[in-house]
């Protein structure tokens, strides 16, 4: 993203789940607050006319993201259930998660990690759709020229010497590779028990010539919004390469595992991309 400009694919995002909301049934993600989130006027739009997010690789964009909010959502679930009360969302974007949290009750915190400018605009639209900032949520506003993820977090109150769950969500593709890197070693090195789901991109070199078409053209149209992708991995190096960080448990879905988990069965051709990878490791 540029600076001092909130994030155009975070509301990109954020607008896919509202769409799904309506488009696809059985939702694989449910958000009551997905149309609240983007504003009035957006969501008056989308009902006037959803014919841009017919077609198949809009409809293929929308699963990735349902399943990898379902993904995340499901974990933190489990991880809540273990005791885990700290919760960090890396590139929050317009995500929802706080303002609906069902384990406040139980002393869930909650990070949102993002950029100045991205958490200012998220107030406003929060502010504007009436929703409440509830006591579990708290903003780790992070400007990466001037700052670290550690001192961000450290600043908003984060306790590194307890376990903690992040997600981190349509990211790393934005991001280098060491940076990427960077970041998975920081959560590799706080309290034993902390984990991490994340995505991540596989090369658009092993593609079939169609899908690889379609996977330019998204390329292009982020590039000149000003938000490039930098990094693609590898599964098997990608594993390797958090394994020497010192995480364990890995799990990796890949498309057909990710199709299988959520999209088994359905006749209505919503099913996800083909290079999106469903990321999970713990320390």
């Amino acid at each position: 993203m540029q600076d001092n400009q909130a994030s155009k694919t975070a509301l990109g995002a954020a607008t896919l789940r509202a769409v799904h909301q309506l488009l696809d049934q059985p939702r694989i993600f449910t958000d009551p607050l997905a149309f609240k989130v983007i504003g009035a006027e957006a969501e008056a739009a989308l009902r006037a006319d959803l014919s841009p997010h017919l077609p198949p690789d809009r409809r293929a964009q929308r699963a990735n993201i349902a399943a990898r909010s379902r993904f995340a959502e499901d974990e933190l679930a489990k991880a809540v259930a273990t005791g885990m009360r700290q919760y960090v969302l890396l590139g929050a974007g317009l995500d929802t998660f706080a303002c609906r949290n069902p384990h406040e009750a139980a002393g869930l915190r909650v990070f949102e990690v993002d950029h100045p400018a991205t958490q200012a605009w998220k107030r406003r639209q929060l502010a504007t759709a009436g929703l409440r900032l509830p006591q579990s949520l708290i903003f780790a506003s992070v400007d990466f020229e001037r700052q670290t993820l550690a001192e961000g977090l450290a600043a908003a109150g984060f306790d590194a010497t307890k376990p903690a769950f992040f997600s981190w969500l349509g990211v790393t593709t934005y991001l280098t590779r060491e940076a990427v890197i960077q970041t998975l070693g920081f959560v590799a090195a706080l309290a034993p028990g902390t984990s991490i789901v994340f995505t991540y991109s596989t090369s658009p070199e092993k593609l079939a010539p169609a899908q690889r078409a379609i996977f330019a053209a998204r390329a292009e149209r982020v590039a000149a919004i000003g938000e490039p992708w930098r990094s693609f991995f590898e599964p098997a190096e990608l594993a390797r390469d958090l394994a020497a960080l010192g995480f364990s448990a890995i799990e990796d879905l890949g498309p057909a595992e990710i199709h299988a988990r959520y999209f088994a069965g359905r006749s209505d051709g919503f099913h996800p991309g083909p290079s999106g990878h469903l990321m999970r490791a713990a320390v």
